[in-house]
């Protein structure tokens, strides 16, 4: 091959490179650097306006709702074409209790939230990667996870050999 093209099979080769997967891994980006959206262009709440008073405004509290939405949960649910009624009950409904007891016959962790962050940035710090040029794409999170992957054919293969019916597996190929 002659010197020119060898430069156009490198240069080319390296534009390529240049294209990776672009948006594919933003919502496993730990490390989301970007100002994200606007809030006022994505929902439709109500204008923003002065109060009478700053003194008679409740004090911040996470999780709070919104003064300039109206109910945001019942928007949400007749948004997505369900009873917003349904909210105003606090417990769970009676035909669902079976459901509430087995999903708590465990019981509750208390600060389990706390505990999986707290363990999650660990296994993050110790596992991931450390790019620190940013060349190419950049997932933390597969990359701290990655080892505790499962293999769904060899797993299922596990399974078969120790005498477990696959049913929603594919039959083997014998």
């Amino acid at each position: 091959m002659s010197v020119p093209r060898v430069t156009v099979l490198i240069l080319s080769l390296g534009l390529a490179a240049c294209g990776g997967r672009g948006e594919d891994v933003t919502l496993t980006n730990i490390k989301h650097t970007g100002e994200g959206p606007d809030e006022f262009t994505v929902l439709p709440t109500r204008p923003l306006q002065t109060p009478e008073s700053y003194s008679a405004l409740p004090a911040p509290a996470p999780g709070s709702a919104n003064l300039v939405d109206t109910n945001p949960k019942a928007e949400g649910v007749a948004a997505l074409g369900g009873n917003p009624a349904a909210l105003t009950g606090t417990a769970p409904a009676a035909a669902d209790s079976g459901l509430v007891r087995h999903a708590g016959r465990y019981g509750a962790q208390p600060g389990i939230r706390q505990t999986l962050a707290r363990e999650d940035a660990e296994t993050r710090r110790k596992h991931g990667r450390v790019n620190i040029l940013r060349l190419g794409p950049v997932d933390d999170y597969t990359n701290a996870y990655k080892r505790q992957w499962l293999d769904a054919d060899s797993e299922e293969m596990r399974m078969r050999r120790a005498g477990v019916e696959t049913p929603s597996a594919p039959p083997p190929s014998d």
